[in-house]
């Protein structure tokens, strides 16, 4: 066993991951049963959840550069979990959209996706998501083979580059909390450009 103790199984990871990843929505909903989200309270959450989901989804990211220069193997027994936590947040971003903002109201969905650009990348950021949660299985990767898993799997730096832009015109003026996300998936693709470059050169 390593000194350092990176190699440890860690029984607890996951669980406590998991755990800490349901307090946002748990803290949501407490504030919105006590009418705590603010004058609108559909935005807020929106807001919120949306966030949280961008928060994953670069996290998700972040696991292969910690291995590859760091050499910490645990982050990657979490990649999958936050992928999929991800894709959990962003599911309910689009719920509260569709069933609380727009109440099913689906000519004025679709409307607003033609017209305003920061829903159209928006959605399909989440779009994106739909295929890789949908083979995040084991059995996918054996069905689709590793290579061709691998190349749809890529999608995963495309969709949050999609949610940072949709961030990034959602807010409009003070653009510095999504142009910093922005910074850390560009740092995060140049790592991996960073990588293939070494596996080439060997």
């Amino acid at each position: 066993m390593r000194a350092s103790g990176r190699a440890t199984p860690l029984p607890w990871l996951k669980p406590a991951v998991l755990t800490g990843a349901l307090v946002p929505i748990a803290a949501i909903l407490l504030r919105a049963w006590r009418q705590e989200l603010g004058p609108d309270p559909i935005a807020q959450a929106l807001n919120q959840l949306g966030l949280i989901a961008l928060i994953f989804l670069v996290a998700a990211l972040v696991c292969t550069p910690l291995k590859t220069f760091l050499g910490w193997s645990w982050p990657m027994r979490l990649r999958r979990m936050l992928g999929l936590l991800a894709f959990f947040y962003a599911l309910l971003h689009v719920l509260t959209y569709t069933a609380l903002d727009q109440g099913f109201d689906w000519s004025a969905i679709a409307e607003d996706v033609v017209k305003r650009k920061f829903i159209f990348v928006g959605l399909s950021a989440f779009v994106l998501l739909l295929p890789l949660a949908a083979t995040s299985t084991n059995w996918a990767v054996k069905r689709l083979g590793y290579l061709r898993w691998k190349q749809l799997h890529r999608l995963a730096y495309l969709a949050p580059a999609l949610a940072v832009l949709h961030f990034v015109w959602r807010v409009k003026r003070d653009v510095r909390e999504p142009v910093t996300y922005g910074i850390v998936l560009a740092t995060l693709l140049l790592a991996r450009a960073v990588q293939q470059l070494r596996v080439r050169a060997r």
